[in-house]
């Protein structure tokens, strides 16, 4: 699958994007960015608190419960402001 990193979390981890393949028991959304964290210093930094962290799968904003079995691109980038 395709990865996305957007705004300070793509500016911590240094890439835009890549392609992944994480092992069998990353399922959800929430094991995705616990696995990812656990990939190095500049995702660690990127992901210290990952409950803020947005993810959307194929253009879709998603919680951190959804099953990411399937997904072609999955988009992560810090929480949102503005009006």
């Amino acid at each position: 699958m395709k990865l996305a990193y957007f705004a300070w979390v793509r500016e911590r981890i240094g890439i835009a994007e890549e392609e992944v393949s994480p092992p069998a028991e990353v399922t959800t959304v929430a094991d995705l960015l616990l696995w990812l964290k656990g990939r190095g210093e500049t995702f660690d930094a990127a992901l210290q608190a990952p409950e803020i962290i947005r993810v959307a799968i194929d253009h879709e904003h998603v919680d951190h419960a959804e099953p990411i079995a399937g997904a072609r691109e999955i988009a992560i980038f810090p929480p949102m402001t503005g009006g």
